[in-house]
């Protein structure tokens, strides 16, 4: 049997999409971001086709959020039997099974060993808006701690704690006060001086809080919660050293301090577990997930400690949040994840990050080769002595593999992010990378 792969035939963009990037200019926001002129009009699996009928490889999952590859059809059928029984009734005023279904299955599914009770929203940021104010209500504390380099999205509480390019906070202050943004632990970019091979910086990162933030600006009294991505997205696929998460719940343990996870992106088998967090062995107080959670349909969740959901009824609600349809769509993502998806996440990435291993040593403007699972960043820089970030050779890479017919994306100030669909096979890593390694050359010369 053939293997599909791209397949370009006009010139990009073509005429029909052209028509579409015009009508586009005129009436949709300039505040959207387009790294290239991709107007697509259909996808099924790993493919994207765009109105002029060339077909591209997709590797950004709609920005990690086709987990299942795109129009599975058993998503597509739970979708068309849903629409075709109840479209909405608002969860927010009445109750259908399927919202509570899937509320007791991400509460199985949740890290943690002990009882969890579910909010429903409809976006990442969306559901950490629902976070922190579950936050402030039960420990009637008003502060915050997230990271450096973050995103948890855009609304104002969210973007309070987003850190990752500062174009995104820019025209809007002020934001949310008594959030303080604290270093993350990068091991290529360690916040800290030290050695060659002694970077500590999880240990460091956690103790600078406890030692230097609590002592002198922030009172640990007045700290709802520490929010962090157990896997930093937006600000470059950053994996933290394997203590740090286990380091950083002994300090909210301490201060009875709540632990906020964000997966949003990291969540929903991508690393080649349910949850990125399992990687470290260490369990949130609340976590929230959305992109892969739906397969595409807009569903954001927060999941937290039943005993911290004391809220009274009317204290936060959302009209479309945990819609049928999306429930339904998520309920048979999260069947597809279980029975294969997640397995096929971590053989495929092992497999990615095993042909990556030499990269350093072949390309000298790849830094560095960080990731588990689907969710892998590639860190291109100018030097590899220097590690100055290289954003003009990243953008050349991505316009370079559009035009060969792969879709990227990239984060950080100079990584390529590779978060292909879950159901993605080694033909398809195959192609990926060998684009990639060429277009890393190109740029190189």
């Amino acid at each position: 049997m053939e293997k599909r792969l791209p397949h370009i035939q006009t010139i990009l963009p073509g005429p029909e999409a052209q028509k579409v990037l015009a009508l586009d200019r005129q009436f949709v926001s300039p505040s959207y971001t387009r790294d290239y002129p991709l107007v697509a009009r259909r996808g099924e699996g790993m493919f994207i086709e765009d109105v002029d009928g060339n077909t591209f490889l997709d590797f950004t999952a709609g920005i990690a959020v086709a987990s299942t590859g795109h129009c599975h059809p058993d998503v597509a059928r739970a979708i068309a039997r849903q629409a075709e029984t109840l479209i909405h009734m608002s969860g927010t005023d009445f109750y259908y099974p399927l919202m509570a279904r899937l509320a007791e299955k991400l509460a199985a599914i949740a890290p943690g060993d002990f009882p969890k009770r579910v909010y429903f929203g409809n976006s990442g940021t969306e559901a950490m808006e629902a976070a922190m104010k579950l936050a402030r209500y039960h420990t009637r504390r008003h502060r915050f701690i997230a990271f450096m380099n973050a995103f948890h999205g855009r609304t104002f509480g969210s973007l309070s704690l987003t850190a990752s390019k500062a174009a995104q906070r820019m025209g809007f202050g002020p934001l949310l006060s008594g959030v303080t943004h604290v270093p993350f632990p990068n091991p290529y970019r360690c916040p800290y001086p030290h050695s060659p091979g002694a970077c500590q910086c999880d240990r460091l990162c956690v103790e600078f809080i406890e030692n230097q933030l609590f002592r002198t600006q922030v009172p640990p009294e007045e700290v709802a919660a520490i929010v962090v991505e157990p896997i930093q997205g937006e600000g470059g696929y950053v994996v933290p050293p394997a203590e740090f998460l286990r380091r950083l719940r002994e300090l909210a343990d301490r201060h009875g301090i709540l632990l906020i996870f964000d997966e949003v992106q990291s969540g929903m088998g991508r690393t080649g577990r349910m949850w990125a967090s399992e990687h470290f062995g260490a369990a949130p107080d609340i976590i929230i997930t959305a992109k892969g959670l739906a397969s595409g349909l807009p569903l954001g969740v927060m999941i937290a400690r039943a005993d911290l959901m004391d809220w009274k009824p009317g204290a936060h609600a959302s009209t479309f949040g945990g819609n049928p349809i999306a429930c339904a769509a998520a309920l048979e993502t999260i069947r597809l994840l279980e029975e294969k998806y997640i397995s096929n996440a971590r053989r495929m990435g092992d497999y990615l990050l095993e042909r990556l291993g030499g990269w350093a040593e072949k390309h000298p403007t790849v830094g560095d080769v960080r990731g588990k699972g689907l969710m892998i960043g590639i860190e291109l820089v100018k030097d590899q002595k220097t590690r100055v970030p290289n954003p003009e050779a990243r953008r050349q890479v991505a316009e370079r593999a559009f035009e060969q017919g792969l879709l990227l994306l990239g984060c950080g100030e100079s990584t390529i992010r590779l978060m292909p669909p879950l159901v993605v096979e080694q033909h398809h890593a195959d192609f990926a990378l060998d684009v990639l390694d060429r277009t890393i050359a190109e740029s190189e010369r």
